[in-house]
């Protein structure tokens, strides 16, 4: 059997939508403790004229909700309209979920769109996970650092991204922030994955394989 990258992207996609629609009813009851639904409206005008009394509302997680919320329904708009179904009935954020994991056999004859769906739902579980507490892995690449020689290569599977941890690296680059704040860490996206190979002595395939490896355990252990 021939490999499918687009087939893989939704099967892929379809977890992560899973644990994104079990995710959002515990973003709701984080919203405003002990608030239960009440806190949706109150969250959405964020937090503006609470009563005496009222449970305090959590607005980073009010932002979270909003984005996947807008999130979710944009990304249904994007798939029915490149499927040619029209505009989707309005519908809550479980339901559209639902919606999008049944069409998803039909998303993988589109691998562009199907790169798509996996990484707007991974993106939004994760976004979901960070803010109910979640931790986010590390993973160690090999190979030295090109701007400080140390062997404090990072990868970020969430952000898809390799770092430096050493706090004393600082890089010459004009576009990073690492030279004037000593909290931020130089970082290579990664479309620069094969030129920080080159110059660590690491192996930009590896470095793939591990964050797709790391991927995957979270995604089964979610």
């Amino acid at each position: 059997m021939s490999f499918d990258p687009a087939r893989q992207d939704t099967a892929r996609a379809a977890r992560w939508i899973d644990i994104l629609a079990r995710q959002f009813p515990d973003l709701v009851a984080e919203l405003a403790p002990g608030g239960g639904r009440a806190g949706i409206s109150a969250g959405r005008s964020r937090g503006a004229g609470g009563g005496a009394g009222a449970a305090p509302i959590r607005l980073h997680v009010s932002d979270a909700l909003r984005d996947i919320t807008d999130g979710v329904t944009e990304l249904e708009e994007a798939v029915r309209d490149k499927l040619g179904l029209g505009r989707a009935p309005r519908a809550d954020v479980p339901e559209r979920l639902r919606r999008i994991a049944g069409l998803l056999d039909r998303v993988a004859g589109h691998p562009a769109l199907a790169r798509h769906v996996l990484d707007e739902c991974r993106r939004m579980a994760r976004r979901g996970g960070r803010t109910l507490g979640t931790p986010e892995a590390m993973v160690r690449v090999d190979g030295r650092c090109p701007w400080c020689d140390s062997v404090s290569l990072r990868a970020l599977p969430a952000a898809r991204t390799v770092l430096c941890v050493n706090p004393g690296c600082r890089c010459t680059d004009p576009g990073c922030a690492c030279a004037g704040d000593p909290g931020h860490r130089h970082s290579w996206a990664e479309s620069a994955w094969e030129r920080l190979a080159r110059e660590s002595g690491a192996d930009a395939d590896v470095i793939a394989a591990l964050v797709d490896a790391a991927e995957a355990a979270e995604e089964a252990v979610r």
